[in-house]
């Protein structure tokens, strides 16, 4: 007997749904209550609960067993967010003889759990008596940690925006309003000023659009050929240019590498961010060892495989990431005990990553500092095949 159901093989019966007709075995095939991944009550003309899946007892908590053949009311306690008994004030089997149910809306089961809550009340008759009241539950858990997370994202960009736009308006305003007083020397520091943090802003912007790609499916791959030790060694030359040491990078390539093609302007927001991690938040050694590799398909490159891929790992020197963080370095707003921005740079590295097909992974270097690892398939156009 399928659990969740009323205690005869009569009332089991009744709440097998039929399937969608098919070709083949599907044909004529049934669909028992517990199988619906929603939560499915149903209550008899006299109020008593004859049908419970195994869905509504993992949302209420309440064993099926413990259901069966109760009153609805006692079974499913719910109450609107303002305290108020929800049956109460619908009154299924006493209200307006019209009535076919009630809209989804959210209610709230003993100990504050929220759920969703929609009611269909089936009649034999128009305005006839109720027969039965159908009884559909949902879990929020996904709904309000997606709303969680926008309303970190609103936060986080508000105020990220909020000190450069600042900065913009008090030194434009200062300028319009006193330009005479201040001398070539001041007037260039405070426009070099407002032009970094316009950058800023610009940088935000587009990170806030690459998440909405990313999020949708609708990121963008415009495959070329990457001579992806060329990209590499161009970004260890503009550090050295902007100051660093150069014994500071070592870039290892182990040849032949196969032909890659990939979008070269994503990436090189993926080099420019973990070598930009690597660089400010690292020490010692910045080594980036770029090798052939099986395709991310296939797993780990083994002998006798043909490489299908190129990766890159990017190793520091520093104190690493700590084992407890490894699991959410590349989810939104993380950052690390050092780390500043938005905390959103990792999280479109891997989604430009995965956009192409490719794996990328954290972990820990030899020298005891965080180590960044990503895989990318040859991806041949087809048209090229």
């Amino acid at each position: 007997m399928s659990v969740g159901t009323s205690g005869t093989p009569e009332a089991q019966d009744a709440w097998r749904l039929p399937a969608p007709r098919g070709a083949g075995d599907t044909a004529g095939a049934v669909v028992a209550a517990d199988d619906l991944p929603d939560g499915l009550v149903v209550a008899d003309e006299h109020g008593r609960v004859v049908c419970f899946n195994a869905a509504a007892a993992r949302i209420t908590a309440v064993p099926a067993d413990r259901a069966l053949g109760r009153p609805l009311e006692a079974v499913l306690p719910l109450e609107d967010l303002e305290g108020r008994r929800w049956w109460q004030l619908t009154d299924p089997y006493g209200g307006l003889a019209i009535r076919t149910g009630q809209p989804e809306r959210n209610l709230l089961l003993p100990g504050g759990r929220e759920v969703l809550v929609c009611a269909r009340y089936v009649r034999d008759l128009p305005c006839g008596p109720v027969r039965r009241v159908v009884v559909s539950l949902r879990d929020t858990e996904a709904r309000r940690r997606t709303e969680r997370s926008h309303a970190e994202l609103i936060a986080t960009v508000a105020h990220e925006l909020r000190s450069p736009l600042t900065s913009v308006k008090g030194f434009t305003a200062t300028l319009l309003a006193k330009w005479e007083r201040f001398t070539d020397d001041q007037k260039r520091l405070m426009l070099e000023t407002v032009d970094a943090d316009a950058d800023r802003v610009t940088r935000l912007i587009a990170e806030l659009l690459d998440i909405s790609r990313i999020d949708s499916g609708r990121l963008e791959v415009r495959r070329q050929l990457v001579d992806i030790a060329a990209a590499v060694s161009r970004h260890v030359q503009a550090y050295v240019a902007a100051g660093q040491p150069a014994d500071r990078f070592l870039v290892r390539t182990e040849q032949p590498l196969p032909e890659l093609w990939a979008d070269p302007d994503k990436i090189d927001q993926v080099l420019s961010n973990l070598i930009e991690n690597a660089v400010r938040h690292g020490e010692g050694t910045v080594t980036i060892d770029i090798t052939p590799a099986a395709s991310p398909r296939d797993g780990e490159h083994a002998a006798g495989t043909e490489c299908t891929a190129t990766s890159v790992t990017v190793s520091d020197e520093g104190p690493g990431i700590p084992e407890e963080s490894m699991n959410r370095v590349f989810t939104r707003f993380w950052r690390g005990s050092k780390r500043g921005g938005t905390g959103l740079g990792l999280y479109i590295v891997k989604g430009i990553v995965e956009a192409h097909g490719g794996t990328i992974t954290v972990g820990r270097a030899s020298g005891g500092g965080a180590q960044f690892r990503f895989t990318l398939p040859v991806g041949t156009p087809a048209h090229l095949l």
